[in-house]
């Protein structure tokens, strides 16, 4: 099957780890920030075939596991009024807040539904007129503009009871303020699907200011062993330097049409990331020309200030500081069955990975 048999070629997967190993001297961190990247480099084994003096470490690239506990208790809130129905992807449905989840409060009678596309929750807007219908936009620069689209179309159609509650963020900020904050990273595995809206050009940046290597990489398991060759040749030559690995799939440029749509719809703002806080114009708000379809503005929603659980390491995790083993709660408290944290809830999550595959 093409790029999937020839990425999971065992002899070349193999091959690119001595080659690795006959070039790397120094020690090395390198952090993925694409939750689709922890998965494959955990489900393959990627770690155990790489020199002892290379540490990959996982980053904030899990959207559900960076969104605040503050914004599920207000999707919670909002799932309480009447003649509300919340629609969402699954990944966030059993994600904790303070006191509850979205999945609980479905289990005792909240119209939640899960949903496939943003077209569904349209749909869901067009067969309950009566109704309000809310979609909770969560996700980096690969599903905004998915938001952006549903919100255009319904300003179209005249659709006038739906809404997207947006905790929609970019992911360069964050790359940035992990790097100021003095988190040891020699290198970033950047992430493939963001990168083909996006195109190369928000990760320069950091290579011009900070002197990192970026390389943006596929997903299948020689995708990932390419990269972290090229990263690490970049390292030992002191060359840092923007390369894209996932040349099948992104473009220089990006998507144009998917910028468009998005820099139509939202505007930069300030937002909150777990692990991370407050980071200056990394999040997407909706542009008040689209204000009618911003659930934050049709709804006054204020909830108490959330607190994470005192056991729970997840900011930790999710800045590379610690891995899920060294969490107290892991696998013993916190499980996919029972999660305490985030990063145990979503596929993409480093908690739910290491679980996985560990």
């Amino acid at each position: 099957m093409k790029y999937i048999d020839e990425y999971r070629d065992k002899t070349l997967i193999l091959k690119t780890a001595d080659k690795i190993a006959s070039i790397s001297k120094k020690p090395i961190t390198l952090m993925e920030v694409c939750g689709g990247h922890t998965m494959s480099i955990h489900k393959f084994g990627l770690g155990t075939i790489l020199p002892e003096n290379v540490n990959l470490i996982s980053g904030p690239g899990c959207p559900v596991c960076v969104t605040s506990k503050n914004y599920i208790d207000k999707s919670i809130a909002l799932s309480k009024l009447d003649d509300v129905i919340i629609t969402t992807y699954g990944d966030l449905i059993r994600v904790p807040g303070s006191s509850s989840s979205l999945s609980q409060e479905k289990a005792i009678g909240a119209d939640i539904r899960i949903v496939y596309s943003t077209i569904e929750a349209l749909q869901t807007a067009r067969d309950n007129p009566a109704k309000k219908i809310i979609f909770l936009g969560v996700g980096f620069e690969t599903t905004a503009p998915t938001s952006a689209a549903a919100i255009l179309t319904a300003d179209k159609d005249k659709i006038s009871n739906f809404s997207i509650f947006s905790a929609h963020k970019t992911m360069p900020h964050a790359m940035m303020a992990l790097i100021d904050e003095g988190v040891m990273i020699n290198g970033y595995i950047c992430p493939g699907h963001v990168s083909v809206i996006t195109g190369l050009g928000m990760y320069q940046p950091i290579v011009d200011k900070y002197k990192i290597g970026c390389v943006v990489s596929g997903f299948e398991p020689l995708d990932l062993m390419q990269s972290i060759y090229m990263l690490i040749d970049q390292y030992e030559k002191k060359i840092p330097k923007l390369e894209n690995q996932y040349k099948r799939a992104v473009r220089p440029e990006g998507n144009k049409k998917a910028q468009s749509i998005m820099n139509e719809v939202f505007c930069p703002r300030d937002d909150w990331w777990r692990g991370l806080g407050i980071i200056p114009s990394s999040g997407l708000g909706i542009n008040k020309k689209f204000s009618a379809y911003d659930t934050e503005k049709i709804f006054d929603i204020e909830v108490e200030e959330a607190k994470e659980h005192s056991g729970c390491i997840c900011g930790s995790i999710l800045k590379g500081l610690k891995k899920p083993i060294d969490c107290p709660l892991f696998s013993k408290i916190c499980n996919p069955s029972n999660p305490v944290g985030a990063c145990m809830v979503s596929s993409e999550g480093a908690c739910a990975a290491y679980y996985k595959y560990h």
